[in-house]
């Protein structure tokens, strides 16, 4: 095989498999996030204000992973992208910050201080893999982030519909750009494993962000 051809096969790969995790291990995947509990349930509207909370405190404030990423990645053909999802996020952690206040104050939930402290220690993860100094890490957090956020907006467009704010329209990159800077971002193999593990990272703690608040929603005794 020539280097030209290794060199396609291992982009195509890196893009392959940013796909695969998130179709396999985002939150599109994650029985909560489609729940008749959590989108249209008795107590939905309930559920929907506990998931916009806990999304807040994980993406709503500034800087987020989508800026610690652009400040961490320094392939030159990732900057145009890196600049629409710094933008796209602006809109997004507004409509976040509106959705916060017309669903009211945090549902009173038995072991409130306990989920508030997993929540601000999955924050502080996020933030330390966007800054990561390995090569392509930062980048592979900020391409799951943005692949998963549909499945994530999916939930915030539900709650803006239930508690009456319009939602904008996202201003960020499309999967196909997406995918297309996963393949062209995976310049070796060591690049190509911390784009995989930055990903990965990403939508991990993302369901570890709906088994909480699946664990939450039956705290409250809401079956």
């Amino acid at each position: 095989m020539t280097m030209t051809a290794t060199a396609a096969a291992e982009q195509l790969s890196a893009q392959s498999l940013v796909a695969a995790l998130v179709a396999s291990e985002g939150s599109g995947s994650h029985r909560y996030v489609t729940s008749h509990d959590l989108l249209a349930g008795k107590h939905s509207s309930r559920n929907l204000a506990d998931a916009v909370h806990y999304l807040c405190i994980l993406h709503g404030r500034h800087p987020g992973v989508a800026d610690h990423a652009a400040n961490h990645t320094a392939l030159d053909s990732a900057r145009g992208w890196l600049i629409d999802m710094v933008d796209g996020f602006i809109r997004e952690r507004t409509f976040l910050t509106r959705l916060v206040v017309a669903v009211g104050p945090l549902p009173s939930t038995p072991g409130q201080a306990e989920s508030e402290s997993a929540v601000n220690g999955q924050r502080h993860a996020l933030d330390m893999l966007a800054q990561s100094d390995r090569n392509g890490c930062a980048l592979g957090a900020a391409l799951a982030l943005v692949l998963d956020w549909q499945a994530i907006r999916a939930v915030l467009n539900t709650a803006g519909q239930r508690f009456s704010v319009d939602a904008p329209v996202s201003i960020l990159p499309d999967e196909a750009a997406t995918l297309e800077l996963a393949a062209q971002a995976a310049l070796s193999p060591a690049v190509e494993r911390a784009i995989s593990f930055g990903a990965q990272q990403i939508l991990a703690q993302h369901r570890g962000l709906w088994d909480l608040l699946e664990a939450r929603q039956l705290a409250r005794g809401e079956y």
